[in-house]
This record gives structure tokens, C-alpha cells and sequence, in this order.
């Protein structure tokens, strides 16, 4: 091992078990109300306006999608609860957890004079994050009322751009950044932290809704086709700009493939890499051979078929990928400092990182088109029958 990767490994510090509840807890919050929200609006609500579902699995859909919606709201309240605390004993240079929970700290907290040298004091960015933060909850958490729940579309829709705001306002910078690589930085990361949570959060809330299966229709198969082929969309994208900005970040803090295991950093990186491609392979897995077999099934009017296909076998597939998912969240707490910490000076995008950034993504979205057509062309092959 070199120098470098042992100063690197010996600078790395295990965060300690509140910071890992806090940060893993705050990102199910953010899937639960940016991914819930978002794939309602893009998948299940178009799906459910079709003319031709069954009313009963519309109201069967439509109320399990706003207890869902609400349970959302109330984890991401205390999650953003207790990660306001953890900011506060993680500023307060020694403070415990447990004193950094008493309302009276964090009021301080938010209150605190500019620092010398930021245009906006970091307690003021904290606290219009968290009002954004409340209204998403609120908003998602009144959906425990039956008469509240006459309006999903406008609630959900409501807490949909607050939810993404609590993340955005979050990442506002109370310094100007120093150089357009720290601008790239913090693009980067949120649209990692949204492509992620809507991925992981998508999956969560259609296979809660799956689970309504014993209250639909034997028609209810057209419908979760339709709500599978528009989250196939929406999970394309995502899976796109995840490796997108994850290329990006990979390269700011490891200096070499060799630094994924010879530095602690590294390794988790490592892992959580491992646990995406899981649930790229899972994803592939629908698109080459759930969704053409469902749009065969579709086409030949097999209704048995058909809901086998989109109430059995996909739930299944997709728990699989919840549960790689709900890894990484579990991962990315341990991914704090750098692999290049203590290997050398931060590194530099250049006008030759930059073109070759542009191939590697240019290349993943002709992968990713090529993926839609081929798993299209693949559902319009005739077959003797359709499983």
C-alpha cells in the first residue's frame, strides 16, 4: 500500500452510529416524499385518469396511494427532525445528540449571526429549508383525512416542489464558491440526491400499492401495465443521471481504481457501486424480458395473463431492488471525506476531463435509447403464447 492510500485510509473517521440513523433516515425521507410525489404525478396518476379502469381499482389505488403519501409525511418530518439536531451537534464540536434534540438549542442554532466571510447565515438557509420542509409533511400528512383525501391530486402536487426544495435549499452554499468545479459540485450532487431518492422512492410506493392486489379487478392488469410502462420511464431517466453525476463524484474523490480498496473510503463506495449495478441488473431484467412479455399479453387481451405478470412477477423483482436500494441509503453515511483527502491536492476538471465526461455520457444515453428500443422491439416478437 502506498503512502498516500495509508494517509488516506488512516484519515477516514467512522461517523458515529447517530450521524448513520440521522443521514440514512433523512434520505427515506426524501424518497418517501420526493419519490412517492414524483411518481404519482409521472406514472400513477396519468394511469389512473384512463377511461377505461375499473372504478373500484381506482378507489382502491387512489386510497392506498394517499396513506402511503401521508406515511411519508410523517417520516420525513422526524427524519428532518433529528437531521437538524445532527447538523447542530455536528457544528457544535463536541455537543452530544441527545443535547443537540432540545428545542432550545436548535432555535439558537437557527438563530446564529452570519459567520465572517458568508453573505447568509447557515442557520438562515437551515431554517427556510426546514419551513419547506414542514409544509411538504404537512401537506402529505393530511392525507390521513378522509375528507383531505378528495383533493390527492392538489396535495401531492403541492408537496411534490416542496419536497424537492428541502434538498435544493439544503445544498445552498452560505459562501460563493470558490471555482466553477465546487459550481459542479453541488449540481452534481443534487442531481444525484433527486435521481436516487425518485429511483428508490418509485420502487417503494409501487410495490405498496401492489399490495392492494386482493382489492382489484381481474381487469386491474391494464392498469398496472400502464403504471409499469410509465415507471419504466421514469426509472430510465433516473438510472441516467445517477450514473451521470455519480461518474462525476466518483472522480472528485477517488484518485485511482487501486483507492476503491486501499482506503476505507473507497470501499464503501465500493459496496454502494456494487449495490447500484444490482439494481440496474434488476431494472434490465423488466425491460428485457417483464415488459415486452406484458405488452405481448396486453396486446393479445390475455387478462389472466396480464395480471400474473404485473401483480406477481414484477412486485417480486421490484422488492429485490427495494431492498438493494434501501442498502445504498444504508451505505451512504460511511461516505463522508474523500479517498484523495490525504493523496495529493483536490483535482481539476480540465477542458480534456471535460470531453472525455461528455463521451462517457453520451455513450450511457445512447446505451440507455438503444435499452428502450430493444426491450420495445422485443415486446412486438411474436410468440407461439404469452406466459
Amino acid at each position: 500500500m502506498s503512502s498516500a492510500h495509508l494517509a488516506a485510509t488512516m484519515a477516514y473517521a467512522t461517523p458515529p452510529l447517530w450521524r448513520v440513523l440521522t443521514k440514512s433516515g433523512y434520505f427515506m425521507g426524501l424518497c418517501g416524499a420526493i419519490g412517492f410525489t414524483l411518481t404519482y404525478a409521472a406514472a400513477v396518476r396519468p394511469a389512473l385518469r384512463a377511461p377505461e379502469n375499473d372504478r373500484g381499482d381506482v378507489a382502491a389505488l387512489q386510497r392506498r396511494t394517499a396513506l402511503s403519501l401521508a406515511w411519508a409525511g410523517v417520516v420525513l418530518l422526524v427524519a428532518g427532525y433529528f437531521q437538524l439536531a445532527a447538523r447542530l451537534a455536528r457544528a457544535g464540536k463536541g455537543m452530544p445528540f441527545g443535547d443537540a434534540l432540545a428545542p432550545g438549542r436548535i432555535r439558537d442554532f437557527l438563530r446564529a449571526p452570519a459567520a465572517k466571510g458568508t453573505w447568509v447565515p447557515q442557520g438562515t438557509i437551515y431554517l427556510v429549508q426546514n419551513i419547506a420542509l414542514v409544509l411538504a409533511s404537512a401537506a402529505l400528512i393530511a392525507l390521513f383525512s378522509l375528507g383531505a383525501r378528495r383533493h390527492l391530486n392538489a396535495l401531492a402536487l403541492t408537496a411534490l416542489p416542496l419536497s424537492l426544495a428541502v434538498t435544493l435549499i439544503a445544498a445552498i452554499p452560505a459562501t460563493a464558491p470558490a471555482d466553477t468545479n465546487k459550481v459542479l459540485d453541488l449540481v452534481f450532487d443534487q442531481i444525484h440526491i433527486v435521481s436516487g431518492t425518485v429511483w428508490i422512492g418509485g420502487l417503494v410506493l409501487l410495490v405498496a400499492l401492489a399490495g392492494a392486489r386482493r382489492h382489484l379487478s381481474e381487469n386491474a392488469g391494464l392498469l398496472w401495465a400502464d403504471i409499469w410502462r410509465r415507471f419504466s420511464l421514469v426509472a430510465l431517466v433516473c438510472v441516467g443521471a445517477v450514473l451521470t453525476s455519480g461518474l462525476w463524484i466518483s472522480w472528485k474523490h477517488v484518485g485511482s481504481i487501486g483507492q476503491l480498496w486501499t482506503t476505507t473510503y473507497g470501499l464503501f463506495l465500493f459496496v454502494k457501486t456494487l449495490l447500484v449495478l444490482g439494481m440496474v441488473a434488476a431494472g434490465a431484467f423488466n425491460q428485457f424480458w417483464l415488459m415486452p412479455r406484458i405488452a405481448r399479453a396486453r396486446r393479445a387481451d390475455a387478462t389472466a395473463s396480464l395480471l400474473h405478470l404485473t401483480l406477481r412477477h414484477f412486485p417480486k423483482v421490484v422488492w429485490a431492488e427495494v431492498v438493494l436500494g434501501v442498502g445504498v441509503l444504508a451505505v451512504v453515511p460511511f461516505l463522508s471525506g474523500s479517498a484523495r483527502s490525504a493523496g495529493g491536492p483536490a483535482p481539476v476538471a480540465t477542458g480534456s476531463i471535460f470531453a472525455v465526461g461528455a463521451a462517457l455520457v453520451l455513450t450511457l444515453a445512447a446505451s440507455l435509447c438503444m435499452t428502450a428500443k430493444a426491450s420495445d422491439a422485443l415486446s412486438r416478437r411474436r410468440i407461439a403464447s404469452t406466459p
